[in-house]
């Protein structure tokens, strides 16, 4: 594979060396050359996770956020990485993307985002497309419920999970808005996330208790939401009564471009 290539496969790639025990080594530089950087927006409780080649400087970030961008921006330019994509795993309605800001201060940066989403981006892509950084490579999973657009990257190990607002720890995304269906979500988390092996570390897109990391395992056995039948999960789900996101109206809009400015005039 080139580098930085969008390939489309149908099983995941195999990348020797990449097997991580849970936890240990999750947030530095890992012994196989992957660097891993978990870094947090707190307004909205989000994680951007940036992941790089070490040896071959290419670089991609999962789910910036325009209020820290230049944060992300300037830890790529310390680190020396060239930035490929700013990937987004579903048009959030919390907060509005980074992935705009990237672009401009990253020539040749593409925004990722899915096809089903609706949104604009440089690459709409779907389930079984991979997107490769140096030797690496995180393949798409399609797991909708939150949004039709939801998805999670794995790495092609499966030694990482990187989940949006699909899986949380000890949680899950909500279902009463864009597109949601507590039913869908659970179905994509059972039969996509819960499938990974057990050790498979699970990096969400938010959390609101200070957790940083967990394994399919825990939240196969542990998750007080997906342990339950999907009857009363969806019971559960269509009960919450949750406040409507502050950001909401600003960030959808945002978003469906990928965080990009409209031209004027």
């Amino acid at each position: 594979m080139g580098p930085g290539l969008l390939l489309r496969v149908r099983g995941l790639l195999g990348v020797p060396g990449l097997r991580l025990g849970s936890g240990a080594r999750a947030f530095s530089e890992r012994g196989n050359g992957l660097l891993l950087r978990q870094l947090f927006e707190p307004q909205s409780c989000t994680y951007t996770y940036l992941l790089a080649d070490q040896a071959a400087r290419e670089a991609l970030l999962i789910d910036p956020v325009l209020e820290t961008a230049s944060r992300d921006a300037q830890l790529v330019r310390e680190l020396g990485l060239r930035l490929l994509y700013a990937v987004n795993t579903h048009c959030h309605a919390d907060h509005v993307t980074g992935t705009g800001v990237l672009r401009s201060l990253f020539p040749g940066c593409k925004s990722v985002i899915s096809r089903l989403s609706g949104a604009k981006a440089d690459l709409l892509i779907e389930e079984g497309d991979v997107l490769t950084f140096g030797r690496f490579a995180l393949e798409t999973l399609a797991s909708p419920g939150h949004t039709d657009g939801c998805l999670t990257f794995v790495l092609s190990d499966h030694s990482a999970a990187f989940t949006g607002d699909a899986l949380l720890i000890r949680g899950c995304g909500r279902t009463d808005f864009q597109q949601g269906c507590a039913k869908t979500l659970y179905h994509s988390v059972h039969q996509k996330i819960f499938t990974l092996p057990g050790d498979c570390l699970i990096y969400p897109a938010h959390d609101y208790l200070g957790q940083t990391v967990s394994t399919v395992e825990e939240e196969r056995t542990l998750n007080p939401r997906l342990t339950l039948s999907c009857q009363d999960f969806v019971r559960v789900m269509n009960n919450l009564n949750l406040p409507r996101p502050q950001q909401m109206d600003v960030a959808i809009p945002a978003n469906m471009r990928c965080g990009v400015q409209e031209p004027s005039g």
